[in-house]
């Protein structure tokens, strides 16, 4: 298990660019009051959104995360109602959340959903009429 792992980890960090690359939201901005259901679009710069399963170097996708932090590089990005995964190269969706300030984190990671850490994330906060 150790190994396994250890060569996760490995695979992982020879996926990332040599240089974070931009992580954002497009839709909507920081610190902007929304009506649930709302849109939400997000976009990298420096790297290329890749479905699921790819391992290619300078590749990955999107992971937003509601409500939460980063994950760790080397981390597997967990699956759950917080952490929504876009493993089909989806660069947007739509949300419901209830009444309140929320914030949404974006965080790329590559084909096997393990995080390239902080430095490729973004966290905006949304207030939900």
């Amino acid at each position: 298990m150790k190994s396994l792992i250890l060569a996760l980890a490995l695979t992982a960090t020879t996926a990332f660019a040599a240089t974070p690359a931009k992580i954002h939201f497009t839709k909507p901005m920081d610190k902007e009051t929304v009506t649930s259901p709302f849109a939400v679009e997000f976009a990298v710069d420096g790297m290329t959104v890749e479905k699921a399963g790819v391992m290619k170097k300078g590749t990955g996708h999107h992971h937003l995360i509601v409500d939460g932090e980063p994950v760790a590089a080397g981390k597997i990005v967990p699956k759950d109602a917080t952490h929504l995964h876009f493993g089909d190269g989806a660069t947007s969706t739509t949300l419901t959340l209830k009444p309140g300030v929320h914030t949404l984190t974006l965080q790329f990671a590559d084909g096997s959903h393990i995080s390239m850490g902080p430095e490729y994330s973004t966290t905006i906060s949304v207030t939900v009429k």
